[in-house]
């Protein structure tokens, strides 16, 4: 009789953590505030609040949206709370700055809200790949949340695995 193939990882204890499974659903936008500057550079409030109130911003509405200006211009801080305040009644999220910086607000606080009692004493592989633009940041913010209380982390494929710590 042959001796039968068993899949060690699939009888582990191992639990497979994989951001990409956190990724919230919604469109991305990166509003641009160079558009509504005089020549990409000059903040006149007067045009300002007129392009302010006369916007659609329903079109925004479940999306998650990042404020930028992509130019050198100095962009006083009212502007950028201005267009949260309309933004607000439609968005999932409103952040300053890029797209990045809005995956990683994203998952701060997906990471925060956390329910880890599932990973207390286990031993846990990150996930590294991803179709997702999951950021960097996110792959610390949550190996600092599962440091306490998983029994190892690892970061990768349960084939090949890179460990990170042990308890």
């Amino acid at each position: 009789m042959k001796d039968e193939i068993i899949n060690r990882v699939a009888t582990s204890k191992l639990v497979v953590f994989d951001l990409e499974d956190y990724y919230p659903k919604g469109e991305r936008i990166l509003f641009d505030i160079k558009d509504w500057l005089y020549e990409g550079f000059v903040l006149r409030e007067k045009e300002f609040r007129t392009l302010v109130k006369e916007h659609n911003w329903s079109q925004y509405q479940d999306a998650f949206v990042a404020l930028t200006c992509t130019t050198d211009a100095i962009v006083p801080d009212w502007a950028y709370m201005l267009l949260s305040i309309q933004l607000e009644p439609y968005v999932k999220k409103v952040v300053l700055g890029n797209l990045e910086t809005l995956e990683a607000s994203l998952y701060q606080e997906i990471i925060s809200n956390l329910n880890t009692t599932p990973f207390k004493d286990r031993p846990i592989i990150i996930k590294g790949c991803s179709k997702k633009p999951v950021p960097s940041s996110a792959y610390i913010m949550i190996t600092s949340r599962l440091k306490p209380i998983a029994k190892s982390i690892m970061f990768g494929e349960a084939c090949s695995s890179v460990p990170l710590f042990k308890r």
